[in-house]
This record gives structure tokens, C-alpha cells and sequence, in this order.
């Protein structure tokens, strides 16, 4: 969502940070630059020329031109008001009411309303473990409680009967009696759009508050509409009284300008963000988190987070049982690329390192890409179960037949056990030291450089941290000099990198040895 906004700030920041010393006009220019990249971006006007003036204000200081590195100070002024204008603390869902707690889920036809009644539904239930009640109100969108209610079923939660010809209210007053009888913690209410703000839709919303008492109106916008999007936050806002906001498509190719400007213009919390289509893509808003992202400095803690939600402790044990007798085999391999996909593919995890985001492009440009990983787990899935546990039976014959089967050619399937081989011979150095694969290493890297311990023994479980102490994480990492523009990853300093790629190495990990694709060290 924002790549280019991040690029171009990035190169306007990389020019100041390069200079000894800065003048006013320097920063008058780079500020320049800064507001023609957020207007750019489609962030609000009002937004950008306010934006701008806090900066300017705060980096013309004299304490500032005559500080060491003036133009670290400044970028330290840009990350600081980005955060402002994005909140400056998270927000969550808030559930401090008297059951069952009211959800009134608000705002346009098509901005995601439905779908994300239902993710909400799911990570209430999974993560909080409250009982949830869905209830569809929408009557006029053909098959709308339908949808809610094959949702329901798909995610496990408990969906209000639909009766036909009941009006949008008495579905509402019915579905909180329904919530107060069946016991339910949660009534989440998903009311109708319109393809426009019209006076009967705002007379409706109105009516659905007053017969069911929401603790929390949230307006489900999608992050695509630009500008647009500030308008219609600002009229439900005055008409309706929303208490947050919830962005969806946040993982489109949009420039993230609405997301920039309507916490901004309506001065009320983004709470979540919708990440995919999937329904357990939705995830928190954390503004300084997005500040890191959009100025390159990475977001350990969301990387640390993914970790620990997504590395499966007892396969991580087991292979560290095969890693200690020096074994490592195409399923193992098939295994790892498998959990870097879920954390997001390589693209997702450099943009999350600190200093390695502008790698994604190097990366792609050498044929590293998330296709490469599909195309490598096709490869290992077309082979018997004998060649995937012993790779060194693979000849001509066989490469042909796996070839024909994966849709690729043997010059593919050559680099494959290259890379096996060489990550195997690794693995075997390291015996008993392996602990647990490549993403274990690095994860567990990382986690020990903040102080966390490694992952096996006992990565703290974040979803059960309060923001206070996700703060003082993401301090520790800035202390331990992950927070950094170019920062170096855990134990392994500033140098070496991908091969032929530069940047950081991966921790725990001294480098990818070989990944097909990529050009050699010189």
C-alpha cells in the first residue's frame, strides 16, 4: 500500500542524511519534496499543508542546524509527525461495556462491510475467546443475510435466524434480545450500504443506534478511494458519531493516501486494517509500526509477531531432532519454504527488516520472487516419496518425468538440489547447533537480540501483550539497533548479504547459500 510513498520519501530523507550540515533552505526544499510526494499520494490537502508546518516548525530550530547529524534529527521530526497524524497509539476494539457489547459495523455498498463483520466475528472468537453473535440488516442487497450467514458457518460463529420482511430496526432489537438470551459477549451488527451518502440511509443508521445502543460504531472503508474516503468519514461522523475506523484493502497498490488523512480529518482511531481476502487477514493498526514502514526502518515486532504465530513449535523440534544427526531432506526444505510463505514470502519479510525494504526490487530483478518458492514446492511435490527423502537417486530419467510433472525443465530442478545441497552441507556444520530450521534461526536471532530469548525457549506469545509492553519491545529493538535506517541484523554487523545483493545478512542464518536465481558473489 506504501511502496511509492516510501520510495519517495525515502530518497528525499537518503539526500539530507548524506549532508554535514543543513540550512534552511535545505530543509525548505526537502519539505518541498515531502509535501509534493504526500499530495502525491492522494493525502488530503488541509492534511499536508498542516503536515508540512509541524515540520518545519520543529526542524528550522537552531538547536537542530547546529546538532551532529542535522539530517537524522529531521527525518527523527518527519517519522514523529507521521506518527501524530496517524494516532499516536493503537487502538483496539473496545469490549468494556455490559454483555452483550453492540458492534455497529457502518459505510458504503462494496467497501468490505460483510466480510469484515465476519473476520471481526472470527478473531473475537479465536483470539479473545468471546461468544459472538453475528446479525445482518442489510434488506435490500439481494442475499446479503445469506452471505452473513454462510460466513458464520465457514468461521464458526453464531448468526442471527433471518426472518423475511423484517425492517433494518426490528432486526436490530431483535438480534440484541437474541444476544441477551443465548448468553453472547459480542452482537456484532452489520447494517446496509448505499452506493452514495443519501438522507434515508443516514435517517436508517440513526434509528438502528437508537433501538440498539452500539459501545462501538466502526465505519469500514475501503483504502482505495483516495480522497474520497475523508468525505465519507467526515459525514458519518457527524450524522452517526463513529468510534473508529476500519480500512480494507489495505494490501491493494492504492498510494495510502485515505489512510494518512481520515485519522487526521475525523480525529478518531484507525482500529483495524483488512491485509487479504482470507478471513484471518485482518490485523491491529499500530501507527508507529506504519511510520517505520513508510520510512524504511522496518517493523521488528510485526516480524517477531508473524514468527511466533506462524512457526509450528513441535515440526520446528522435530527437525532440530534430524538437524543434531546432520539429515536435512526435500521435505525439510519443502517445510521451510513453506513457512516463509505463510509469514509473507521474502518480499514481506525484508520489508519488515530494518534497512532492507529497498531490497525487494534488487530481489525481484533477480528472479527471487514468491513465484520462485511455488515453483520450487511444485518442483518437490511432482517426486516420489523415496527421491524426496533421498534426492541423490534423482537422474535424467526421473528429472524428465518430475519436469513433464511441475511444469518446469531439469535446468530447474539442477538449481533445486544445488540449493538443497548446499543448505544440507550447512545444516550438517551446524549439527546440533541447527535448532530448528531456517526460519526458527532467524526469528530466534532476532528474538535473542531483544533481549526475548530464543524462540524455543519461550517466545513470549505477543497477542497476549498489552500496548505498553509491544512499546517497550519495539524499544528494546531500537536499543539493540534494529529501528535503524541500514541497521545491521542480529550478531552479524552492517556487511556480507545475499549473494551479489549487498545489504544485511539474515540472522542466524550467515546468508542464504545459493538460492537459485540469484547471481554469485563477485
Amino acid at each position: 500500500m506504501f511502496e511509492s510513498l516510501q520510495d519517495r520519501l525515502g530518497s528525499i530523507l537518503n539526500g539530507l542524511t548524506g549532508r554535514g550540515a543543513l540550512s534552511e533552505a535545505d530543509v525548505s526544499a526537502a519539505l518541498r519534496e515531502v509535501r509534493r510526494a504526500l499530495l502525491e499520494a492522494d493525502v488530503a490537502l488541509d492534511v499536508v499543508r498542516s503536515f508540512t508546518e509541524k515540520v518545519r516548525e520543529k526542524a528550522v530550530g537552531a538547536e537542530i542546524l547546529k546538532s551532529i547529524k542535522p539530517g537524522q534529527m529531521v527525518v527523527k521530526i518527519v517519522h514523529d509527525e507521521l506518527v501524530a497524524m496517524l494516532g499516536s497509539e493503537g487502538v483496539t476494539i473496545d469490549l468494556n461495556a455490559p454483555a452483550p457489547v453492540v458492534i455497529m459495523m457502518v459505510g458504503l455498498q462494496g467497501s468490505g462491510k460483510t466480510t469484515t463483520t465476519g473476520k471481526i466475528a472470527k478473531r473475537l472468537t479465536g483470539r479473545d475467546k468471546k461468544k459472538v453473535l453475528m446479525a445482518s440488516l442489510d434488506t435490500r442487497r439481494p442475499a446479503a443475510q445469506e452471505q452473513l450467514r454462510q460466513l458464520g458457518v465457514q468461521t464458526g460463529v453464531d448468526t442471527l435466524p433471518i426472518i423475511a420482511g423484517q425492517s433494518p430496526t426490528d432486526i436490530a432489537a431483535r438480534a440484541v434480545q437474541a444476544a441477551k438470551l443465548g448468553g453472547h459477549d459480542v452482537v456484532i451488527l452489520d447494517t446496509a450500504g448505499r452506493t452514495h451518502i443519501d438522507e434515508p440511509l443516514m435517517i436508517e443508521m440513526a434509528e438502528i443506534k437508537r433501538k440498539s445502543n452500539p459501545h462501538e460504531i466502526l465505519l469500514v472503508a475501503d483504502a482505495l478511494t483516495g480522497q474520497d474516503a475523508v468525505n465519507l468519514a467526515r459525514n458519518f461522523d457527524e450524522r452517526v458519531g463513529i468510534t473508529g475506523l476500519v480500512l480494507t484493502r489495505m494490501d491493494g497498490d492504492g498510494r495510502g493516501g485515505a489512510a494518512l488523512s481520515m485519522r487526521a480529518v475525523t480525529g478518531k482511531p484507525i482500529k483495524l486494517i483488512g491485509v487479504g481476502e482470507k478471513m484471518d487477514e485482518l490485523e491491529e493498526f499500530h501507527p508507529r509500526r506504519v511510520a517505520d514502514r513508510i520510512l524504511g526502518m522496518g517493523d521488528i515486532v510485526s516480524l517477531v509477531e508473524k514468527a511466533a504465530e506462524n512457526i509450528d513449535a513441535e515440526k520446528a523440534a522435530a527437525m532440530a531432532a534430524k538437524m543434531a544427526k546432520g539429515k536435512f531432506d526435500l521435505n525439510d526444505l519443502a517445510d521451510q519454504l513453506r513457512q516463509m510463505q505463510k509469514m509473507g514470502g521474502m518480499g514481506g519479510i525484508m520489508g519488515l527488516m530494518p534497512g532492507m525494504a529497498g531490497m525487494k526490487d534488487k530481489m525481484s530483478a533477480a528472479g527471487l520472487d514468491d513465484s520462485l518458492f511455488k515453483r520450487q514446492l511444485a518442483i518437490i511435490s511432482s517426486m516420489t516419496k523415496a527421491e524426496r527423502a533421498n534426492p541423490d537417486i534423482l537422474k535424467h530419467s526421473r528429472k524428465k518425468r518430475i519436469a513433464a510433472g511441475s511444469g518446469t525443465d531439469a535446468s530447474d530442478i539442477n538449481k533445486l538440489l544445488k540449493m538443497h545441497r548446499q543448505m544440507a552441507d550447512m545444516m550438517k556444520m551446524m549439527g546440533g547447533k541447527g535448532k530448528g530450521g531456517m526460519m526458527k534461526q532467524m526469528m530466534g536471532g532476532l528474538a535473542n537480540k531483544m533481549g526475548l530469548g530464543g524462540l524455543g525457549g519461550g517466545m513470549p506469545d505477543l497477542s497476549k501483550m498489552d500496548p505498553q509492553q509491544l512499546e517497550a519491545l519495539q524499544k528494546r529493538a531500537e536499543a539493540a539497533g534494529l529501528g535503524k535506517p541500514g541497521a545491521g541484523l542480529p550478531g552479524l554487523g552492517g556487511g556480507g548479504g545475499l549473494p551479489g545483493l549487498g545489504g544485511a545478512k539474515l540472522p542466524g542464518l550467515g546468508g542464504f547459500p545459493g538460492l537459485p536465481g540469484l547471481p554469485k558473489k563477485k
